[in-house]
């Protein structure tokens, strides 16, 4: 599957062209004919001889942006200045700042932000811990944390070179939910001692964001810190992927007309996600599922089952199925996949029942090629932004903490997720809803609103939040 240009790999290069004649199109010509986009053209300076641009193009990757360049610069008259890379660019200094909600201007400001007016807070705080959350940023604000051993696509980079991506979802948690997420990236991948790290911080927090920890260490972590914690803990690699795979499932079955309890569901992967979705799957009223691994389908007769595999071989698979996963999607409603590229071809889809619904949301190369799966399935969905139905757990984490902060909650529960994926499937209207749109976009404000009040209120929060969900009583401090 050839990529398209992407703006992940756009690059901007300043060069130089005679004023006058056909150099601008010759080179918007050669960039086009070699698979790049030119997104702008600006003039950043001008002379009677020569003019400078600044060239803003998408390549495909690194490698062809540095073709693109090097097309550029075999342009007639063309010199090439500088080479920018605008994804680096955006990342200079770091994507996230901190800023204080108020101004500091004078002696008064100062002894009521910090000594000595701070001392009547703290002490008020010393006796009833309680009021952190209404005296301290800690009412607004999540940890991120990471041990980097699971970053994308991009597998054990360890702590620093998670960082980029804990303060993207930072940045996003802000975005999208208005809340202050801080990365915490630990240089350690000791169950023990990431537990006791998170614990230990979790005093200023309102919940534990676990982010890009491998499996099956990650199914430790979260268990033991959501039994120690009074805080909510999400892994958002698996109940954020269930709770938006789910949603696109109901609004699938809604185009094709099919029964969740009637549908016959093949999963291709059995890591965290894999298993957080067959999980919630299993509590939204899914009978039939069967799921594959690398070695192939997980049943309750294969040798060496232990941990969640063991959970799965008990719990789906109710016919018994053996074999490969080309010949478990032989007749099957729905496949979901959250494993590995290439794993079927257009033919492997074609053998599916009629109306099949395709899920194939490894990245950045699916599955099965998006284009041929459409050419059997009624609706198919990827992980990419390229293709319709992009399945994204950006349109699920951001509602889903803003739902538990402002319920207060201290744990998050299966009825939470299926009311998380119930109000994001609700997003898309009757009107709007055909085979290449089953999930919203994430920029459509409804999403993250409904999520978050669907939370708040299975949570036990307020069916209404008042203006100022933070406004309360002033105590006597």
């Amino acid at each position: 599957m050839s990529a398209l240009p992407s703006v992940s790999y756009s690059i901007t290069v300043r060069l130089e062209v005679p004023a006058g004649g056909g150099s601008v199109s010759a080179l918007t010509s050669a960039v086009e004919g070699a698979g790049g986009s030119v997104t702008a053209l600006d003039v950043t300076a001008s002379g009677h001889e020569r003019l400078q641009i600044d060239v803003t193009c998408a390549a495909r990757d690194t490698d062809h942006a540095d073709e693109l360049v090097e097309i550029m610069r075999a342009v007639p008259g063309v010199t090439i200045g500088k080479v920018s890379d605008r994804t680096f660019l955006m990342h200079l200094g770091g994507k996230i700042e901190m800023r204080s909600k108020h101004p500091i201007r004078n002696r008064d400001d100062l002894s009521m932000v910090y000594t000595p007016g701070v001392a009547r807070v703290c002490l008020a705080i010393a006796k009833n811990k309680e009021d952190a959350r209404r005296l301290t940023s800690k009412r607004n604000s999540i940890a991120v944390v990471t041990d980097g051993s699971a970053v994308l696509g991009l597998g054990n980079i360890g702590p620093e070179a998670a960082l980029p991506v804990m303060e993207g979802k930072a940045a996003l948690f802000k975005r999208f939910g208005d809340i202050d997420a801080w990365p915490l990236c630990l240089d350690t991948q000791d169950v023990d001692e990431i537990v006791a790290v998170v614990k230990a911080v979790a005093p200023g927090f309102a919940g534990i964001n676990l982010e890009d920890i491998s499996a099956p260490r990650c199914f430790e972590v979260e268990a033991r810190l959501r039994e120690q914690l009074d805080i909510p803990v999400f892994h958002d690699d698996q109940h954020g992927t269930a709770i938006v795979v789910l949603a696109a499932l109901y609004n699938a079955l809604r185009v094709v007309d099919k029964s969740i309890a009637e549908v016959r569901v093949v999963m291709s992967g059995a890591g965290a996600a894999g298993t957080a979705i067959i999980k919630l799957l299993l509590a939204a009223g899914v009978q039939h599922i069967v799921v594959s691994d690398i070695d192939g389908v997980v049943h309750r007769g294969r040798a060496g089952l232990s941990g969640e595999l063991a959970w799965l071989a008990e719990h789906t698979n109710a016919l018994d199925v053996t074999g490969s996963l080309t010949e478990a999607v032989v007749g099957a409603d729905v496949f979901i996949g959250v494993s590995a590229p290439n794993l079927l071809t257009g033919d492997d889809i074609a053998g599916m029942a009629d109306d099949a619904i395709v899920f194939a949301l490894a990245n950045p190369e699916p599955e099965v090629d998006p284009m041929e799966a459409m050419k059997h399935a009624a609706v198919v969905a990827t992980g990419r932004s390229d293709f319709p139905n992009q399945i994204n757990n950006v349109l699920a984490f951001p509602g889903v903490f803003r739902g538990l902060i402002d319920a207060r909650s201290k744990e998050i529960t299966t009825t939470m997720l299926l009311a998380a994926a119930r109000a994001l499937a609700g997003v898309v209207t009757d009107d709007q809803l055909n085979a290449a749109y089953i999930t919203p976009s994430v920029f459509n404000a409804d999403v993250h609103t409904a999520v978050a009040t669907a939370v708040r209120r299975a949570a036990g929060g307020p069916a209404e939040l008042p203006v100022d969900p933070d406004v309360a009583v002033q105590d006597d401090v």
